[in-house]
C-alpha cells in the first residue's frame, strides 16, 4: 500500500530563516516543530527533507557546512538520527544547470519510486513559491507557512489558476489537520 510523505523545506520551515545559513551555531528550530514532526511521524507519515542551497553553487560555503547544519538541526530536534526517511541538498545556484533545485520534481519522484509513496496523498511544505511550485509540479498538496516570502496575492493568483495552496500559520498547524495515513 503506497505511503504519504511531507516534504518539507528546512529554512523558514523547519529552523529560523538565517540568509545563506552555514553556522551550525546558528541553527535554531522554530517553535512546534519538533512535535509536529513527531506527530506527522505517529500519523504514519514519512518525512523528506528538501532544500535549496544556492551558497553553494555560488562559491560561498561548502555542501560540508550546509550538512553540519543538517546535522546540528537533526540534533536539537530530538527525534533520533533518522527522523529523515530521505533528504536532498540542492546545491544549484539559480543561473546553473538545475538538477534537484526546486521547483524541480525529480527529489520527489526518486523518493516515490525508491519508498513507494503516493505523491497525491503528500504534501510540500514550505515558505518560498519555489517549494508551491514543486507541489504543483509533483501533484502534491500544496502547504504554505505564513511568516515568509509568500505574499496573499501570490497564493491568491495559484488559486485563481485552479491551485490549492492551504495556508497555515506553523508546521504544527498543519500536522494537526492530518490523518492517519
Amino acid at each position: 500500500m503506497s505511503k504519504a510523505a511531507l516534504f518539507l523545506d528546512r529554512d523558514g520551515t523547519l529552523i529560523r530563516h538565517v540568509h545563506y545559513l552555514h553556522k551550525p551555531e546558528e541553527v535554531e528550530l522554530l517553535p512546534g516543530v519538533a512535535q509536529a514532526l513527531k506527530r506527522a511521524r505517529e500519523l504514519g507519515y514519512l518525512l523528506f527533507l528538501h532544500t535549496n542551497q544556492s551558497g553553494v553553487g555560488r562559491g560561498m560555503f561548502t555542501l560540508r557546512e550546509v550538512e553540519a547544519c543538517n546535522v546540528r538541526m537533526i540534533e536539537l530536534l530530538g527525534l533520533g538520527k533518522e527522523v529523515f526517511t530521505g533528504a536532498c541538498i540542492a546545491p544549484e545556484a539559480p543561473d546553473q544547470s538545475v538538477v534537484y533545485r526546486k521547483p524541480s520534481p525529480r527529489f520527489a519522484q526518486e523518493m516515490a519510486a525508491k519508498y513507494d509513496v503516493d505523491l497525491a496523498k503528500s504534501w510540500m511544505v514550505g515558505d518560498y513559491p519555489a517549494d508551491m511550485e514543486t507541489a504543483f509540479a509533483t501533484g502534491m498538496h500544496a502547504a504554505a507557512l505564513a511568516g515568509g516570502p509568500l505574499t496573499e496575492v501570490e497564493i491568491a493568483r495559484w488559486r485563481n489558476l485552479g491551485r490549492e495552496v492551504m495556508l497555515y500559520t506553523s508546521l504544527l498547524a498543519l500536522v494537526e489537520t492530518l490523518k492517519q495515513a
